[in-house]
């Protein structure tokens, strides 16, 4: 459960501190107000994406904080596995975005990764983001629905990881039957191109190092002018720095003895002028080796030049680092060792493609019962929790067809079905594809139907919706919010809404208001009292918060309903 956000500089937010309680609370404000930005601070918290644009306007960096109690067992093995412990069954979650792009998260005390964080905060909270209900049209959604209601992900991962095993070794089993001829061809260019970069015996920055040698070389009489004109303004002229800083030091030597206090003074020059002496012993030492090779030059220009031919061809470009060329190589010998395959290598490969047919297909019947098995519970279960939403009459129906194909060509990453889900608004119509005939109104409400069963059977405390009530309205709406209240027995309900009918089965009431001050504009929340309840549903009814008629529908709503 969720128990305080704390938000800094995040979008218009510039400070914000929250406690949240159990049961039902509900966010409400004009629209533009910034209820949204709310929900973004939780989402960016949980692992969602983080962008410089999510930093309040001249500030430096956004920072979100929230503090959860842990009763998830998976939750609780997660922490265990990562050496995390909790206070008191509490875990303070942390995140920061910086100016320049880099992002920073914690779980209590110990730094993560934003995919540590995103996989920790799934057994906490479930965000129905605004607009979600939308991946009700997209009928591949429906199947990864259908696998959560019957706790089958993990087993669908297994056989997906297979089933990618099976098409990697069909697809080189087709590379060894391929036209030998051509196959010849691609050992033969591969070969020679393994041949010629293994004879250069390349070593990886091996480029850039005679890169810096040949301007060196190429560049010999000027670098050794500029040598020699250091050297002989550190030491070997009269007025060059050394003799000057031995005349400097026996000067504060002489003051020193004259005045203690100097001393410090005296300590620095000294430092200096070893300092320096040090500076112009290396300079002399580099000027006594420096000897033009121009045999030495010749060489590394020639090996550069090998270089760049062997780039041209192995690499990006002639300029990419030699790198490439030693990792085309590499790629080259794999991909011969799978070309050079022997007819015992074919009939090896076959077997193995054989036996993970047989083992897909076992793991693909056991998951297409299961969602055949599960496929009627969801089914009655979204339908009797649909009558009580306003949609009174309505069948729904999860359509599990499965291709009985035991030679596993024409399955998918995720088994041999094709799951669908299926409405008939209207009694005595035929079920139909929901993606085509559900409104918006209807297909939120189909949505908070499966959140619903979902919740029951996951162990996810919170849950979070942004705007469920899209489309719907009147006697429906007081539907969806008896509902939600209901829900909120066993979850944390956390919802956006702008429906004054939803707003007063709410336990606890958060205004969101948008306010501009000396021409900056920012967004305030807070927990509203029982007074300024009724002020706010009273607007969200009428968008009048000051006559006695909307004040007195307001706490004739709130004394109904209200919990």
């Amino acid at each position: 459960m969720l128990e305080d956000l704390n938000i800094k500089d995040f979008a218009l937010i510039d400070e914000a501190s929250l406690e949240f309680t159990k049961g039902f609370t509900v966010l409400s404000g004009e629209t533009g107000a910034g209820k949204s930005i709310l929900i973004g601070a939780l989402s960016f918290l949980l692992g969602g994406r983080g962008g410089i644009e999510q930093i309040r306007t001249g500030c430096g960096e956004a920072h979100v904080s929230g503090t959860f109690t842990v009763e998830n067992k998976e939750a609780l093995h997660w922490l265990s596995d990562h050496d995390i412990e909790l206070e008191d069954n509490r875990i303070l979650l942390r995140r920061q975005i910086r100016s320049t792009g880099k992002s920073s998260a914690w779980i209590g005390g110990s730094p993560v990764t934003r995919g540590e964080l995103t996989e920790f905060s799934s057994y906490l909270v479930d965000i129905h983001g605004q607009h979600e209900h939308q991946s009700l049209m997209r009928v591949p959604e429906h199947r990864r629905f259908l696998d959560s209601y019957a706790g089958i992900t993990g087993e669908v991962s297994a056989f997906t990881s297979v089933y990618t095993e099976l098409c990697q070794k069909r697809q080189l089993l087709a590379e060894l039957n391929s036209n030998d001829a051509t196959r010849r061809q691609k050992i033969d260019l591969l070969s020679f191109a393994v041949k010629e970069i293994e004879e250069a015996k390349l070593k990886a920055g091996e480029d850039d190092e005679l890169e810096a040698e040949e301007t060196r070389l190429s560049s010999f009489e000027r670098l050794y002018s500029g040598i020699e004109g250091i050297n002989g303004m550190l030491s070997l002229e009269e007025d060059s720095v050394v003799p000057l800083m031995k005349k400097l030091r026996s000067a504060v030597s002489h003051v020193t003895e004259l005045d203690k206090d100097l001393s410090p003074l005296m300590e620095r020059i000294e430092a200096a002028f070893y300092e320096i002496s040090d500076i112009s012993e290396e300079f002399k030492s580099y000027e006594r080796g420096l000897i033009f090779d121009p045999d030495r030059l010749s060489k590394v220009q020639e090996r550069l030049e090998t270089l760049r031919k062997l780039k041209k061809k192995y690499a990006s470009s002639s300029t990419a680092p030699i790198a490439e060329v030693i990792a085309y190589c590499q790629s080259a010998r794999t991909q011969l060792e799978k070309l050079g395959g022997t007819d015992a290598d074919r009939s090896s490969l076959v077997k193995e493609i054989e036996s993970l047919k047989q083992t897909a297909y076992k793991q693909a019947i056991a998951i297409s019962a299961s969602r055949s098995a599960a496929a009627f519970r969801m089914s009655v279960g979204v339908e009797q929790i649909l009558q009580k939403l306003g949609m009174s009459g309505t069948k729904f129906s999860v359509n599990v067809v499965q291709n009985d194909d035991k030679t596993m060509t024409n399955c998918n990453a995720f088994g041999i079905d094709e799951v669908e889900f299926l409405i008939s608004a209207n009694p005595g119509s035929p079920l139909l594809p929901l993606a085509k005939i559900a409104s918006g109104g209807e297909l939120s409400r189909v949505m908070l139907a499966i959140k619903t069963i979902l919740a029951q059977s996951d162990m996810v405390s919170t849950l979070v919706f942004d705007e469920i009530d899209t489309g719907i309205g009147g006697q429906i709406a007081v539907s969806v919010g008896d509902h939600m209240k209901k829900l909120s027995d066993k979850k944390q309900i956390l919802c956006i809404t702008h429906l004054a009918s939803i707003a007063v089965y709410a336990d606890t009431q958060i205004k969101i208001q948008k306010a501009v001050l000396d021409g900056s504009t920012s967004t305030h929340v807070r927990v509203l009292s029982a007074k300024e309840r009724v002020s706010e549903i009273a607007r969200m009814l009428a968008g009048d918060t000051a006559s006695p008629e909307s004040l007195e529908h307001a706490r004739m709503m709130l004394n109904k309903f209200g919990g």
